[in-house]
């Protein structure tokens, strides 16, 4: 079995935002250009060529140098080669090659669900605790070793030492012996992205702990899908849906606004009773509505719905740290009721 790479989550998130950036960057630039072509006499070089070798280039860094950094910028590169190819789907599943094919942008947006899924999956089996004695020793060691020409910080020590951590007395030594012959490197100067990354991270962690911007957003979930459901029948009433070409994606919106609004629904009458079972199917509901009604939305919205999109990440954010809040407190009262 291949040995699992404890960085490996990471490396696909990298991949999955710059896909995700690029492609959006892609369309706001071509919308604000009025889409020109590169090329002329009958020639145009679309960009899913770019795409295609900067994903070569992507797949090849790795392949030629060694350490984290290759892999990371590996990751960048690849992704922005997925997300230059990717936007030209279009392209390639309507017989007129349409650029502007309505449901390419619900594909588009189902392939980065789909890579996120697979980021978190790949996160629940590569983390500390998941990999082998084994496993951990070679991560340990591939750090090691790759710091070997610029040298190691104190924080990336730490994190070798952290990984062989329980292996066995002799992988210790070894790793730790090999760990004094790698010269020591001072940490980067703080980057203004880190800075900015760390603000954002405390104030998500502030937000969350705000009672009152919990209860907005159970409001919002009760009444937000209800509000579609309402809209779409009455768009159906005066008319304005008969205008509308994509049928199919309006009733997936509108399925999935039910299905999420029956969940809300009865998330809100549980609270009373049972705020951690409520919470989860508030969570469920944000998610039903992420891997399904999105695929419909965008369909119907084009790429106007990464704005939902983004607020439903966020509402999502705000439910799960409320809902492992709730557990935490359970498990811990559960414990005190233990005999």
């Amino acid at each position: 079995m291949p040995t699992r790479a404890v960085e490996a989550a990471s490396h696909l998130q990298a991949f999955v935002l710059s896909g995700v950036v690029t492609v959006l960057a892609v369309r706001a630039y071509l919308e604000a250009a009025d889409y020109p072509q590169l090329g002329g006499g009958g020639l145009h070089i679309a960009h899913v060529l770019w795409g295609g070798l900067l994903l070569v280039v992507g797949l090849g860094i790795p392949l030629v140098f060694l350490g984290e950094g290759a892999r990371t910028a590996g990751a960048v590169v690849g992704g922005v080669g997925f997300g230059l190819f990717i936007d030209e789907v279009g392209k390639f599943v309507t017989t007129g090659t349409d650029y502007f094919y309505a449901p390419a942008a619900a594909i588009i947006y189902l392939a980065f669900a789909l890579l996120v899924l697979l980021t978190q999956a790949v996160r629940g089996r590569t983390g500390r605790s998941q990999l082998t004695p084994a496993e951990r020793t070679a991560n340990a060691l591939d750090v090691v070793l790759s710091g070997l020409p610029a040298g190691l910080t104190d924080r990336r020590r730490a994190d070798v030492r952290r990984l062989v951590r329980g292996t066995g007395p002799a992988a210790e030594a070894a790793v730790e012996h090999l760990l004094d012959t790698v010269p020591r490197r001072e940490p980067p100067p703080v980057r203004f992205w880190q800075r900015a990354e760390d603000r954002a991270r405390r104030l998500a962690a502030w937000a969350t702990r705000q009672r009152w911007l919990v209860w907005l957003v159970v409001v919002y979930l009760v009444v937000e899908p209800v509000l579609i459901v309402v809209g779409v029948l009455l768009d159906g009433v005066t008319g304005e849906l008969d205008q509308e070409r994509e049928w199919g994606a309006v009733l997936g919106v509108t399925a999935t606004a039910l299905v999420t609004a029956v969940l809300s629904l009865r998330a809100a009458w549980l609270l009373r009773r049972s705020r951690l079972d409520a919470f989860r199917l508030f969570k469920l509901a944000l998610l039903v509505d992420l891997l399904f009604g999105q695929i419909f939305n965008f369909t119907v919205n084009q790429f106007s719905a990464v704005a939902v999109v983004a607020i439903d990440l966020a509402l999502l954010g705000v439910v799960t740290a409320e809902h492992r809040r709730l557990r935490r407190a359970a498990d811990q009262g559960a414990l005190l009721d233990a005999p």
